[in-house]
This record gives structure tokens, C-alpha cells and sequence, in this order.
């Protein structure tokens, strides 16, 4: 299905001012060249994608991606990115992280030399601070 983009003029003037500014992230540029340069309005262009994303050289799929969200979602959804809203929790709170400090600070296990990140996750969840903890999480944590 092709998508047509019809600006208003008001929309052609915000999005050749965003260009001309250029002080914005370098996608929202783009997506606003794409929208400018296939204007069907009576002051656009009209381009088809396949010279649209020559000119820009970008690939065809986003021109047609940016078109698509622009018919359907409008102007504001076409050229900003979607918020993420499944941010993972973190493992560890900075309470957490100041006790597993803590403990590598200190003094090492019996017998041994210093902490390994397998021996300080398996101590984090023996003294009940965590329920589980894998090494890479201590590594993370500890490379902050």
C-alpha cells in the first residue's frame, strides 16, 4: 500500500525551519527531509522513495516506514522516536551495591587470595541480600 504525505503549510514550514536549524538528532533530520521531499501538497515535490532515499541515502524501507507512520500517526509519531516503556529493573539497589562495596573491600574469604565475582555473588546471596546474582551482574556493578 502506498502512503501519501500531504503537508499543510504549516507543517511544511515546521519541518523546513527543523531542517534549516539543523540543531536537532540527526534522524529526526532525516525523517523530516523524507516528509518534505514526498509532499504531495501542491508545494512539495512529490519524489518517489526510491529517489527520496537516494537523495538522502538512506534505504527505501525507511522512507516508506516514515510515510506509513506519518498517514497513520501523524507528524509528531513520524518524526520522534517511540518512548521504551519495558525498562528491565535493576538487579541491584544502592543499598545493595554499598554492601557488595562492602564486602570486597574487605577481607577475603579464608583460604583464599582475594574475591572472585562467582565468590562475592554466592556471599551477596548467603547473607540474604539478594535472592539470586550472576557474576556479570557483580562485574557490572563493580566496573561502575
Amino acid at each position: 500500500m502506498k502512503y501519501k504525505v500531504k503537508l499543510t503549510a504549516s507543517q511544511r514550514f515546521d519541518l523546513v525551519e527543523l531542517v534549516n536549524k539543523g540543531k536537532e538528532k540527526a534522524r529526526k533530520l532525516t525523517h523530516a527531509r523524507i516528509l518534505l521531499q514526498a509532499d504531495y501538497s501542491k508545494e512539495g515535490p512529490a519524489l518517489k522513495a526510491k529517489i527520496i532515499a537516494q537523495n538522502l541515502n538512506i534505504h527505501e524501507r525507511t522512507v516508506h516506514r516514515v510515510r506509513q507512520k506519518f498517514a497513520n500517526e501523524g507528524l509528531s509519531v513520524a518524526l520522534n522516536r517511540k518512548e521504551h516503556t519495558h525498562y528491565k529493573p535493576r538487579r541491584l539497589d544502592g543499598v545493595q551495591e554499598v554492601k557488595l562495596i562492602a564486602i570486597c573491600c574487605g577481607s577475603s574469604p579464608k583460604g583464599r587470595v582475594g574475591w572472585t565475582l562467582e565468590l562475592l555473588a554466592d556471599q551477596l546471596v548467603k547473607l540474604n541480600i539478594v535472592d539470586s546474582l550472576s557474576k556479570s551482574t557483580v562485574q557490572r556493578t563493580l566496573k561502575k
